[in-house]
């Protein structure tokens, strides 16, 4: 035992274990297999509970099948007659407890007064223990030096008894002691229940578990080695490779002074129970780590959100909008820069964005919570891909985790609230330009000047008709390209004014189609916000949760 010494600070190193493990359950709540959290809690309530107590004292249970000889080990071990051996079966159906009390000395061997809160620890221990039967040895025989002192000895009821009551005191017993002293007897040491129901769940629990082969005078020196042998193979095959097996008589006292300085040994160290906590913590974060999975790739997850996006995109018709912009953007050039005579017509039209209650002018610009648009409701379609790629986003982020907790990401993931956030996000985004384009209005305005010098030219021609319908002498004419001045002016300006409309519709279109892209882009960015707020960022909390229950779990292993 005392070659296995740790290096390390125990109490400093097992209380941050304990508290990584309570902090990879807390993670793991309602994600992880009910049977892995209730041991997870089981086992923080034991480490808890076990550090109240008086570290005084070490507990050492003596546990094994009917007929085994523990109490009659315990009596050998303690030097006097505690526990009777019974002849009928079931043999024990009680624990019993031999204490060595605690000293308040530095020497044991003076044997000093102890005081009534010394007492008190030791009482506290065993009703913890809800053992009733107690038994003060003093002096015993149990070390090499004649004293052992702050060890509890526990004579615990059968583990095969036919009795249910006492396989359960029994079997509540195991998960509480200190050091588990395994009794087994040559017929029944390689019992598959002993090694499938007790030893194998001890794996990693080399350190607090010793096993002892008695009635060992019942053997020949060459079969108590096979059978020592046997046991060590057995021992390592449960994963019990460094446990001390020993071969004792409890009848004749051969090998019971080996066991009797080990017991001795531990209760000096009085590391026993920090080690058995240190044990079931490490056991319980490695089945915590191994039921969290491996962690999650997330190499699909930023395509899954793209395609999250298009979905969400289609479901708050975006497209529509988009083609609205571009539509909106189109007239309203064509009202800047079209043709001054056929201008006003454009008004009769009504604006695409503003059917759609989108643009400028709406009475909830100050209110964007409030903001609601005339779009469509999405149709069935669309609300199916957008549910499939919610679902299939999650699916990606948390590839490889668990199944309960891609069940816990889907839940989180809904599309409830989807359809109004995705409203509201379309609704807040702008859509119209923060300022007019400078070539409309130099457009605009040569488009005036060449409306008034078609209507200059149509007024001088009228001029020049009416003197002559009059008879008056007919004013000179300027010509201008061999052309009549006036004429120039009517046709040109109406041929000039269609040629710059027509420009104007062309430039308008390349415009309306690159103020339609930045909306989109603008569009887009709206609704990733929006996935990222009521889908991503859940998953994302979720693997949060996971790693933080991974980490833990790994703290706690080490």
């Amino acid at each position: 035992m005392s070659a296995r010494r740790s290096s390390r600070a125990p109490g400093r190193d097992l209380t941050a274990q304990v508290e990584a493990l309570a902090e990879a359950l807390d993670a793991g709540q309602g994600r992880l297999p009910q049977r892995v959290l209730d041991d997870a809690d089981a086992v923080l309530a034991h480490a808890r509970e076990r550090a109240a107590l008086s570290g005084e004292y070490t507990v050492v249970a003596l546990a094994g099948a009917t007929g085994s000889g523990k109490s009659s080990l315990l009596n050998a071990v303690a030097g006097a007659d505690l526990a009777v051996p019974g002849v009928r079966r079931p043999t024990t159906g009680k624990a019993l407890a031999a204490v060595w009390p605690a000293p308040a000395g530095e020497d044991p061997t003076e044997a000093p007064a102890r005081t009534d809160a010394e007492d008190g620890a030791a009482h506290a221990l065993l009703d913890w223990l809800e053992v009733d039967e107690r038994h003060e040895v003093a002096g015993g025989a149990a070390s090499p030096s004649g004293v052992t002192t702050g060890l509890v000895l526990l004579d615990l009821p059968d583990h095969d008894s036919v009795e249910t009551e006492h396989r359960v005191r029994a079997e509540r017993l195991y998960g509480r002691v200190d050091l588990l002293v395994w009794v087994v007897d040559p017929q029944k040491y390689a019992d598959a229940a002993l090694h499938v129901r007790y030893l194998r769940p001890l794996a990693g629990h080399a350190s607090v578990v010793v096993l002892v082969l008695n009635h060992a005078d019942r053997l020949t020196p060459d079969e108590r080695e096979r059978c020592l042998a046997d046991l060590r193979r057995l021992a390592a095959e449960d994963g019990l490779r460094d446990v001390p097996v020993l071969a004792v008589s409890a009848r004749t006292g051969d090998g019971v002074p080996d066991l009797q300085a080990l017991l001795a040994e531990a209760a000096r160290r009085r590391e026993a129970a920090t080690e058995r906590v240190r044990a079931d913590v490490r056991r319980c974060a490695r089945e915590l780590l191994a039921a969290c999975g491996e962690a999650p790739t997330n190499r699909t997850a930023k395509q899954a959100r793209a395609e999250l996006v298009s979905a969400l995109e289609e479901a708050a018709a975006v497209p529509t909008v988009v083609a609205a912009v571009r539509r909106s953007a189109a007239r309203q050039a064509r009202a800047a820069t079209g043709w001054p005579a056929t201008r006003w017509l454009a008004r009769f039209r009504p604006d695409p964005l503003r059917r759609l209650g989108l643009g400028s002018g709406r009475s909830d610009e100050q209110r964007p919570d409030l903001a609601r648009t005339s779009l469509p409701t999405p149709g069935p379609a669309a609300r199916a891909r957008a549910a499939t790629a919610v679902r299939t986003y999650a699916d990606a982020a948390t590839a490889g985790a668990p199944d309960d907790w891609v069940l816990a990401a889907r839940r989180r993931a809904t599309t409830d609230g989807l359809p109004d956030a995705l409203d509201q996000a379309v609704a807040g985004t702008r859509l119209e330009a923060e300022r007019r384009p400078v070539w409309w209005g130099v457009l605009g305005v040569l488009q005036w000047l060449l409306f008034a010098a078609l209507v200059a030219g149509l007024l001088w021609l009228a001029l020049l008709a009416g003197g002559a319908y009059l008879q008056l002498p007919e004013p000179p004419t300027p010509v201008w390209w061999e052309l009549p001045a006036p004429s120039v002016l009517a046709i040109g300006g109406a041929l000039a004014g269609l040629l710059v409309a027509l420009l104007g519709r062309v430039a308008g279109g390349v415009g309306a189609g690159r103020r339609a892209t930045r909306v989109r882009r603008r569009l887009r960015e709206a609704i990733d916000a929006v996935a990222g707020r009521l889908v991503v960022e859940p998953v994302t909390s979720e693997l949060a949760a996971l790693e933080r229950c991974r980490d833990g779990a790994r703290r706690a292993a080490r």
